[in-house]
This record gives C-alpha cells, sequence and structure tokens, in this order.
C-alpha cells in the first residue's frame, strides 16, 4: 500500500515537471507583463513589438513624448522635427526667444542679426 502512494506521488511529481518543462507561458513576471500592457513598454520582454523605436512605441517614454508634444520639443526623440534649429523650433527656448525680441538681443541664438550671442 505505501509503495502504491510512493509511486503515485513520484507519477504526479513526474508530471508536473514536465509540464513546468513545456511551459509556453511568455517571458517576464505576470505584474511586468501587466505593466507593459499598461504602459505600452516592454520591459518584460513578452512584448517586442512595444519596444522603443517600433512603430506602435516610438523613441522614449509617454511622459516624455506628452512632454515633446506640449513644449514643442524632441526630448524623446520621436519628434526629430521639433529639434532646436529647425524651421519647427529655432534655437533656444520660447522664453529665451521671447527675452531676445523684449531686450533686442541674441541670448537663443535665434536671432543672429541682433548681434553676438552674449
Amino acid at each position: 500500500m505505501r509503495q502504491r502512494k510512493i509511486g503515485f506521488a513520484i507519477l504526479v511529481s513526474a508530471g508536473l515537471m514536465g509540464l513546468a518543462a513545456c511551459s509556453s507561458s511568455p517571458t517576464g513576471t505576470a505584474p511586468e507583463r501587466a505593466l507593459d500592457r499598461a504602459a505600452g513598454t516592454n520591459t518584460s520582454g513578452a512584448y517586442p513589438l512595444q519596444s522603443d523605436g517600433m512603430p506602435g512605441n516610438p523613441r522614449g517614454t509617454e511622459a516624455s513624448r506628452a512632454l515633446d508634444r506640449a513644449a514643442g520639443t524632441n526630448t524623446s526623440g520621436a519628434y526629430p522635427s521639433q529639434s532646436d534649429g529647425t524651421r519647427v523650433n529655432p534655437p533656444g527656448t520660447a522664453a529665451t526667444r521671447a527675452y531676445d525680441r523684449a531686450t533686442n538681443s541674441n541670448t537663443s541664438g535665434a536671432y543672429p542679426q541682433n548681434g553676438p550671442r552674449q
């Protein structure tokens, strides 16, 4: 009777180990995958299409992209057309350009006609 219980326990253990070895669960832990699904990231490695630079997830974080959209900058790297020195976003910040216009200076570098950068 005792041998039968031991044999059954061995059989169950072997079956469970076989299932574990053949597991097709994605990489990362469940909390990491949940974070990836919510944030659109690939921290766990289970969502490679959500990696930075992919069509579904451009460079930078959502927060840095939101900053870029609001401020017209390219902190995230997702908006190269908004980089300093382009037609859309001349050198300096909006504040330094406003200062330059008000004081007829060239602190930002956007108004070379106002004289050398100070």
